[in-house]
C-alpha cells in the first residue's frame, strides 16, 4: 500500500535550518490514526502540528493573471471525434462490442461515415 506524503517548508528546531516537513500517515492495522511530522534533513520528529514553525516566503510577484494562457478547448460538441462508443448504434455486451447499423463487431474507438451521436441520458 502506498503511503500519502506531503511536504511543507518549515524551520527545524533541532538543526535550525529551513527544510521540508515530511507528513507520513500512521496506521493501526487498516485504520488511520494520525500523522507523523518530521524534518527531512535531520529526521527530528515534531510533537504535533502546533510545534511546527512555518517559513513564509514573500518574494516578488513575477507573473500576473494577464500572463496566464487562455483556457483552450480542444473539441467543441460538434467537433468531437465520431467514435463508435458515442454512436446511437453502438451496443456493448459482456462478450463483444457491436454496431447495430452495420451488424458487425466494432471497437469503441472505431469510426464510420454513418455515425449518429447518441443522446445523453441525464437524470
Amino acid at each position: 500500500m502506498k503511503s500519502e506524503k506531503k511536504n511543507i517548508e518549515v524551520r527545524c528546531p533541532a538543526c535550525g535550518r529551513e527544510t521540508l516537513l515530511l507528513k507520513k500517515p500512521l496506521y493501526e492495522g487498516f485504520t488511520r490514526v494520525g500523522e507523523e511530522l518530521s524534518c527531512t534533513l535531520c529526521g527530528h520528529v515534531f510533537s504535533g502540528e502546533e510545534s511546527v514553525e512555518s517559513v513564509e516566503r514573500s518574494g516578488p510577484e513575477i507573473f500576473s493573471d494577464d500572463d496566464r494562457p487562455a483556457e483552450v478547448e480542444i473539441f467543441g460538441e460538434e467537433d468531437a471525434p465520431a467514435f463508435c462508443r458515442q454512436c446511437e448504434h453502438y451496443v456493448v455486451n459482456p462478450f463483444m462490442q457491436w454496431c447495430a447499423f452495420h451488424k458487425q463487431k466494432v471497437e469503441a474507438t472505431d469510426t464510420c461515415r454513418d455515425f449518429r451521436r447518441a443522446e445523453k441520458n441525464e437524470p
